[in-house]
């Protein structure tokens, strides 16, 4: 179940390429602004229904700290390497880095441990996620834009060890959610006001609306409350069923048409996700080892 929530996440996450597409033409960094700031704001009042937005216990400062530097991070450090070294690096080198940022990270904050069935599933899926987004494109690789997108993922597995920590000392997923993304948008509020007129028309706060409300609000809830019961590496690695989502759609809604190497790296990425998303079998104990033991 928690998998599962965490991928139902993922496939939100991969509508937001599509809604900014059909949207208006306005500045990313707008958008994601926006965006954390619609979400923040729902987020606060689902945790205020739920349980509460105090949670209970004493609130880690580093760790919300963390998470909110993680969420707005991302948002900057993704949309600048795009824009410096385009749409297919940038997102490889991203969504790529972070299932592995998030498991080393992990294990030297928290000494999460690692698995085999782990790093195979994630290189599995990073590499179908390479051939997913480098199919349809001519990338053009630039240093700044490579450390940017390398950023982008660092932040993303901070946000989630962060997040992880939070969870673990008996917050609510919805009061997690709400502290860390309300203090990503105070954060962007600079970023908000300089390209806030951007999204200053009504399909521009449509957008914003949407943006914040399925693949922030929502989506951030499902995945917080998987992410309490999965190591923030597997947690990472799930969320790649993003841009298999996203490809989908591009297919279905704005008549892509995926070349054979897009199909074969949307399976490798289903594959691993597949495999990692199994549940573990229990190896039988011998009866002779029990005897031996008794």
């Amino acid at each position: 179940m928690p998998r599962l929530l965490v991928l139902l996440a993922a496939v939100l996450f991969g509508t937001t390429g599509t809604a900014q597409a059909l949207g208006p033409d306005a500045s990313p960094l707008a958008v994601g602004a926006a965006r954390i700031a619609v979400g923040a704001v729902l987020l606060w009042g689902a945790a205020w229904l739920v349980r509460g937005a105090a949670g209970g216990g004493r609130w880690s400062r580093g760790a919300l700290a963390a998470a909110a530097a993680g969420i707005a991070g991302y948002q900057l450090c993704f949309f600048a390497a795009v824009a410096d070294t385009g749409v297919a690096v940038g997102t490889v080198v991203a969504l790529g880095s972070a299932p592995a940022m998030s498991g080393l990270l992990a294990r030297a904050v928290d000494g999460t441990p690692l698995d085999r069935r782990w790093a195979a599933c994630t290189a599995l899926a990073t590499v179908g996620v390479l051939l997913l987004v480098l199919s349809g494109s001519e990338a053009e690789v630039s240093a700044p834009g490579i450390v940017l997108a390398l950023g982008a993922g660092l932040s993303y597995a901070g946000y989630t060890v962060a997040s992880k920590r939070l969870l673990a000392a008996g917050h609510a997923p919805e009061a997690v959610m709400a502290r860390g993304f309300g203090l990503a948008a105070v954060a962007l509020v600079p970023v908000l006001a300089a390209k806030g007129g951007d999204v200053a028309s009504v399909d521009g706060i449509a957008l914003a609306l949407y943006l914040g409300a399925v693949p922030t609000a929502l989506a951030y809830v499902l995945f917080a409350r998987g992410l309490r019961f999965l190591t923030p590496g597997e947690t990472a690695t799930l969320t790649l069923a993003e841009p298999v989502t996203a490809a989908a759609l591009g297919t279905v809604v704005l008549a892509e048409r995926p070349g054979a190497l897009a199909v074969a790296g949307a399976l490798l990425v289903l594959a691993g996700l597949a495999a990692l998303a199994a549940p573990r079998r229990e190896r039988p104990v011998r009866a002779d080892a029990v005897e031996a033991a008794a």
